[in-house]
């Protein structure tokens, strides 16, 4: 009981990054006798996992073949003008395609392709973002594959001894969430997403103005003849050069070993303030409002001002900019950080990053394309929220990829192979198939989620062998009095889903099943009702952006306030739980 809650505590917290959490848990039941050494290992060997693991190499290839990013361009220009009709084309492509592969890599190909779309139709992009999420939760709802909150629960099912979901277990009540879920979102929804005035420029959204200045360096050796890297104004004063003018010559993001003369006229982002400190070695010249930037003048042949979106599972995540060395590796210098709900622009290389997380950089055009090459690889950790690049649509390979994961789908609900199996075969046939190497292949599987899993299975391992789960099922069921199944799946649904707004759906839903499947017992019914509820609940998660990982990348990139999910989200978690609650006994003969 005490690891259970600890480990819930590290999850809602997030002190620790959920995979360490994980580790821990498996290593704490291990070292306490609750489960033996082989039972701790186990997970990582449960078909839940792999199959998980498999997915994702799955939705990697499809993604690679340009096919996805080449049909929704498409849609995008079609419809850019009848911002309505494309928000819903797109949340219905996006609640397909997420009801088959992993969700996050979909929303992170359209959130580009989103801010084109308002862009063009004059309107915010957070009107458009938030239906994007959720519309990628909705579609994972709808299949055993769609998320891997599904496998996991149909995973603890089976280390029970009791048969998990098939494909299309969760079709019938998904697709009815599905459907009311896009209409509220298109006709009710819509009226309660933010329609804040948008600025004219970037430069503006980020507040730029106040955190530039022009300088000239004085004929003072602590600054002239010095390279820019052994710099003090730079070391100890937290300040970027953007731009250097020397003698009619203009230097645009001059590197470190650039040497600074006296006389030469720098543009730098700074603390206004700390500047002045510097009255002996700079003579300033402007202040922020006479300074020339991107969307306000600045020559767009030396540089750009781009928005890049951290990914999930980016290399950002936990790191701060200098420790990724942020302007060596891409070119660009950082002018402010949009962190949640709150815009930065002091001391940013030390600032850790957090998945969702908005860089706003300045880049040399010429190396926008490189910036552009490297989004368009699967292991990309940011999105250019501006790129208009579009991914080579190649053919041949995308039936070739289409075809095998049909067969997967075809193998497992035709019960020729497990699904673990007949993704494992999938794997086989594209890597033979030279359609991607082994090394994107293992590139492609987020190991985090792996290792989570590994754990979340111990932990309901665990549940069982402490008895556990009969205690906690045993006071729900004891709550109930004469409320019945009704009752139980109803106030199932409300603890999972709350649990799943605090922390990883995923550790939620490996807490719950346990107690789901004993409740079954104690009350003699059919447990498949029960887990298919928890499955739902877990990935219900609408009312903030903490709780699923689109919600997240969509939060800073749509400049929203986390009240702006409780507000859209809460009504549409409550359609979630009422349908549920009336629909699962139905469909199931409970």
């Amino acid at each position: 009981m005490l690891i259970a809650l600890v480990a819930v505590i590290l999850f809602v917290t997030e002190w620790l990054t959920v995979d360490v959490v994980a580790m821990l848990l498996i290593v704490g039941l291990v070292s306490t006798g609750i489960i033996s050494p082989a039972e701790g290992l186990e997970g990582f060997s449960n078909g839940a996992t792999l199959t998980v693991a498999f997915m994702f190499v799955l939705s990697a290839a499809l993604l690679k073949t340009g096919a996805l990013q080449m049909v929704a361009g498409r849609m995008a220009e079609r419809f850019r003008r009848r911002p309505r009709y494309a928000t819903l084309l797109l949340m219905l492509m996006v609640a397909f395609v997420s009801a088959f592969i992993n969700n996050t890599p979909v929303v992170a190909v359209f959130i580009p392709i989103v801010v084109r779309i308002a862009a063009s139709a004059k309107i915010n992009p957070s009107k458009l973002l938030i239906p994007l999420s959720y519309a990628s939760i909705l579609g994972g709802m709808c299949t055993l594959i769609g998320t891997s909150t599904n496998i996991l629960v149909s995973g603890i099912a089976e280390s029970k001894g009791i048969n998990g979901f098939s494909i299309f277990t969760l079709a019938p009540i998904g697709l009815v969430l599905l459907a009311i879920g896009v209409v509220y979102l298109t006709y009710f929804g819509s009226r309660l997403l933010p329609n804040r005035e948008a600025e004219n420029s970037l430069a503006d959204q980020f507040a730029l103005h106040d955190y530039m200045a022009e300088i000239v360096i004085l004929d003072n050796p602590k600054l002239a003849g010095r390279r820019i890297m052994d710099s003090p104004i730079v070391r100890e004063f937290d300040m970027d050069i953007i731009e250097v003018r020397r003698d009619g010559a203009r230097f645009t993001l001059p590197p470190g070993d650039f040497r600074l003369a006296a006389d030469d006229t720098l543009k730098v982002r700074c603390d206004r303030e700390k500047i002045k400190s510097l009255k002996d070695w700079v003579r300033i010249v402007d202040g922020a409002n006479s300074v020339r930037l991107m969307g306000t003048g600045l020559d767009r042949d030396n540089s750009s001002l781009v928005e890049m979106v951290i990914t999930p599972n980016s290399e950002f995540v936990g790191k701060t900019l200098r420790q990724v060395d942020f302007r060596r590796s891409y070119r660009a210098v950082p002018l402010a950080v949009r962190q949640r709900e709150e815009t930065l622009h002091e001391r940013l290389y030390e600032l850790p990053l957090t998945a969702g997380d908005v860089i706003l950089a300045e880049v040399k055009s010429h190396y926008m394309i490189e910036l552009q090459r490297i989004e368009q690889q699967q292991d990309s950790p940011f999105i250019l929220l501006s790129s208009d690049a579009m991914s080579d649509f190649k053919r041949t390979r995308f039936y070739f990829v289409l075809l095998t994961i049909l067969a997967v789908i075809g193998m497992a609900t035709a019960g020729i192979f497990p699904i673990s199996i007949a993704a494992l075969i999938g794997v086989c046939t594209l890597v033979l198939g030279r359609t991607l190497s082994m090394q994107e292949a293992y590139e492609a599987i987020d190991w985090k989620i792996v290792f989570l899993l590994a754990g979340a299975l111990s932990l309901g391992k665990a549940m069982g062998n402490s008895g556990l789960d009969q205690d906690i099922a045993g006071l729900i069921t004891g709550s109930l009095n004469s409320w019945g199944v009704y009752g139980l799946i109803a106030l199932l649904y409300i603890v999972t889903n709350i649990l799943t707004e605090l922390m990883s759906n995923n550790a939620t839903a490996a807490l719950l099943a346990p107690v789901a499947i004993a409740a079954a017992q104690q009350m003699g019914m059919d447990p498949m009702p029960l887990l298919v509820t928890v499955a739902i609940a877990a990935s219900a998660s609408f009312m903030t952006p903490v709780g699923y990982q689109t919600n997240a990348m969509v939060y800073s990139a749509g400049r929203y306030k986390f009240s702006d999910f409780t507000r859209i989200g809460t009504p549409l978690n409550l359609i979630c739980w009422l349908v549920t609650t009336l629909l699962v006994p139905l469909i199931f003969g409970m």
